[in-house]
């Protein structure tokens, strides 16, 4: 008898990663591989990585997949069904690589943008389901090199019209903010990024210096700068998350992405939400994630149900 297996693939960059889940009441892996993205190779390269991936799959746990959901770069346009906004592999932008694969693989393909992944991996797999479980409407958050987000209603991603569900990361914040490569000026990734936080660092003090030292600067109480770079995350953050607050009034927030290291985050981030939400009083869960870097995978799975 057939088991009821999920399949998944996370597209990325420089790596394409694949994992077969058993579902159950606490999903098991059953097998997890990747093979490099090849993407300077062209479209066509990267399609065909995806394919030796699947077969590497489907020889090892000895069957086809059913469905098979696909984490990736950008997103799918829901008019055209090509790739859009795809920015660390741009030789996927414009394809219609949903179609194509379906008829490569010969099986059903949902696709969504990684930060939707890991939004539905920790709603469902991660953090939300062991600590919260009866959360009906989660936030996830990715704050690293870029912004992202995704909405889960009722287990199920929220995509929209237009497929951009969640992508809080692309609403205006604040001039100070850097030119995007969204081609906006200021937009939430360009003010609170990984990469935001350290621009600011470089223009205020001429110094260039990683995230983490910048953090660890800061908490030492050693850098001026460094803890106004802080301040200045914190107080963004606070604005930034409490526009989705207003709007969705989620019953987690979960934060993944190199940003959600920072302990203060939970603490001097979470007092600036306060400060800006259209309530009282912020009595919403802010939590970090469980899955770490196999989130994309393990939510690209859930996509098939």
């Amino acid at each position: 008898m057939r088991q009821d297996f999920l399949w998944g693939i996370d597209l990325g960059g420089t790596k394409i990663e694949g994992v077969v889940l058993k579902q159950t009441d606490d999903t098991e892996v059953i097998f997890r591989s990747r093979v490099p993205t090849e993407a300077d190779k062209g479209y066509t390269s990267v399609v065909d990585q995806i394919k030796k991936l699947v077969n590497r799959m489907e020889n090892e746990v000895g069957q086809s997949p059913c469905a098979l959901g696909i984490g990736s770069p950008g997103i799918i346009d829901p008019l055209s069904g090509k790739l859009k906004n795809s920015t660390n592999a741009t030789c996927l932008n414009n394809k219609p690589i949903q179609k194509d694969l379906e008829i490569y693989l010969g099986v059903p393909i949902k696709m969504a943008n990684d930060a939707n992944c890991f939004a539905i991996a920790e709603a469902r797999h991660g953090a939300v389901k062991h600590n919260y479980p009866d959360a009906s409407v989660v936030f996830g958050v990715i704050i690293g090199t870029g912004v992202g987000g995704g909405v889960v209603v009722n287990n199920s991603l929220i995509n929209g019209r237009h497929g951009i569900g969640g992508e809080w990361g692309h609403n205006f914040l604040d001039d100070s903010g850097y030119q995007c490569h969204c081609g906006k000026k200021g937009c939430v990734e360009s003010v609170i990024s990984g990469r935001a936080l350290e621009y600011y660092y470089r223009k205020e003090s001429g110094i260039e210096l990683d995230l983490e030292n910048i953090v660890s600067r800061a908490e030492n109480s050693t850098d001026e700068v460094a803890q106004k770079t802080m301040t200045r995350l914190f107080h963004y953050f606070g604005k930034a998350i409490a526009v989705v607050v207003n709007i969705l009034d989620p019953d987690v927030i979960v934060i993944g992405g190199g940003v959600s290291n920072i302990d203060s985050m939970y603490t001097k981030g979470r007092a600036e939400i306060q400060s800006h939400i259209f309530n009282n009083r912020f009595d919403t869960p802010i939590i970090r994630p469980m899955l770490g870097d196999a989130s994309g995978v393990i939510g690209a799975a859930y996509l098939t149900i």
